[in-house]
């Protein structure tokens, strides 16, 4: 697994599978790997019964997928490729497929829109997906600047100013959580259905372990290739084709190297992105692997329309890992609790 604090300190990555939470709550209300809501939780929650629970069981997610695969379309469009400039001249580029309400992906440090192939496949049989190719990742323009979170959000926002309409939901993904929450910083949730956040911690409780006073800063001005390599292989637990690894590998390495660290040292305290979160009022979905299991229940606890999961024997791409049930959580989050009228 590979992660990150908030965009400071350097990503580490763990072959080990990560334990579960010693937290004595999330043991005493574990069913089947997944932490079920306690009751009374401050912040006025609606007792349990007459709202959705904020966390989610993959049983009934995976149902709920088949039920709207059967009632979908057959046929999904085929993703292409569009472009548009940003308010300071940056040529972009997004993938677009399917068509109706919006939602928009946009991926971690280093990464392409293109990883999240398989959402752009199944959800665009009901939704109109877009993934964002940021500046300098995939294959938008490589500027010499806008490398911090200000210009990435803003990136974001000029984004969904040129796909025009009305409300999307916004996924964001590791780095992409932070970029998607300075967007919301900035824009306020006017434009926001809901947002996804994707395995990244959001300031809440303490800070995940790991990552702090590594050598991966020095081992990039180095050894690029080499570790980028091992980066992009430790996102995921499931096996994947090499052709595949090595294309997301090169891609990674297309922005200077020193843009690709300032990306890792946004300079924003962590109760930044805790306050940029709670001042969002859509729905929440927040997507994590174990090692963010603290943070997921107080996000539960503390947020007026959560849907949280954890994502047991995931990597770091767990919409990749687990495809399946990932987009069978978007399915249930786009269609039964994002705020889109």
């Amino acid at each position: 697994m590979a992660g990150w604090e908030e965009g400071h300190g350097a990503p580490s990555i763990a072959s080990a599978p990560v334990s579960p939470s010693s937290h004595p709550a999330i043991q005493s209300t574990r069913v089947r790997g997944h932490v079920s809501p306690r009751r009374g939780c401050p912040g006025g929650q609606t007792p349990p019964g007459s709202h959705p629970s904020p966390f989610k069981a993959p049983r009934r997610a995976l149902i709920a997928a088949a039920v709207a695969a059967l009632a979908a379309p057959a046929v999904r469009a085929a993703a292409g490729a569009h472009w548009f400039r940003t308010s300071d001249g940056v040529r972009l580029r997004y993938l677009e497929a399917g068509s109706g309400r919006v939602v928009v992906f946009v991926p971690g440090w280093c990464m392409p829109g293109r990883i999240f192939a398989p959402q752009i496949e199944a959800l665009s049989r009901r939704w109109r997906v877009v993934a964002l190719d940021p500046r300098g990742q995939g294959q938008s323009e490589v500027p010499s600047g806008g490398y911090e979170p200000t210009r990435r959000g803003q990136d974001i926002r000029d984004l969904l100013a040129h796909l025009g309409g009305g409300r999307v939901v916004l996924a964001g993904w590791s780095l992409g959580v932070l970029d998607a929450l300075s967007y919301a910083d900035m824009a306020g949730d006017g434009r926001l259905a809901g947002l996804v956040l994707i395995d990244n911690s959001v300031g809440e409780g303490r800070p995940p372990q790991g990552g702090r006073g590594s050598n991966f800063f020095a081992n990039l001005r180095r050894r690029r290739d080499a570790t980028v390599r091992g980066f992009v292989r430790g996102m995921y637990r499931t096996p994947q084709d090499d052709a595949y690894l090595d294309g997301i590998a090169r891609e990674a390495q297309r922005m200077p190297v020193e843009a690709s660290i300032r990306l890792l040292s946004y300079p924003r305290p962590r109760e930044f992105w805790r306050d940029s979160l709670y001042a969002v009022r859509r729905p929440v979905y927040y997507a994590v692997t174990p090692r963010l299991r603290g943070q997921a229940e107080l996000v539960a606890q503390r947020h007026p329309q959560p849907m949280v999961e954890v994502f047991e024997g995931a990597g770091h791409a767990l919409f990749v890992d687990q495809a399946a049930r990932f987009n069978a959580a978007m399915e249930e989050f786009l269609a039964r609790r994002a705020a889109w009228a």
